[in-house]
């Protein structure tokens, strides 16, 4: 099987010219705030939970990156093998914020989903 998803780096066959996945995430948890605490205790422009950082700097963009790459990566093989495709930007939100949502997510994780999905749209234009 081949999976479309391309190294460590977050690189998901996006068109030319739109916005990184990456960068939207950020925009849209933070507004790129690297030193971002969210209301359970959320840390970095990614908004990631206590529990999942495995130490190191969370103020650190290039850590933040890296740390969210490496939860996100399987998230995205287990998608692969299920779907046979890569996810959609709406769906790549769902992975992000709810993977135990991804078939019926709730309005408010749909809603932010939209949202994401049409930032990265955005750029595409």
């Amino acid at each position: 099987m081949t999976i479309l998803i391309i190294g460590v780096a977050g690189t998901f066959a996006r068109p030319a010219g739109a916005l990184d996945r990456w960068a939207a995430l950020s925009m849209l948890e933070s507004g790129d705030n690297d030193r971002a605490i969210g209301p359970a205790g959320e840390v970095s422009r990614f908004q990631i939970r206590r529990e999942l950082w495995p130490g190191g700097n969370p103020a650190s963009a290039q850590a933040a990156l890296t740390v969210a790459e490496e939860i996100m990566l399987p998230r995205l093989e287990r998608f692969q093998q299920a779907h046979n495709r890569a996810p959609t930007d709406f769906e790549f939100y769902v992975l992000w914020n709810a993977p135990w949502e991804l078939e019926h997510p709730s309005s408010a994780v749909s809603d932010r989903a939209m949202r994401f999905a049409n930032l990265v749209e955005l750029v595409e234009r």
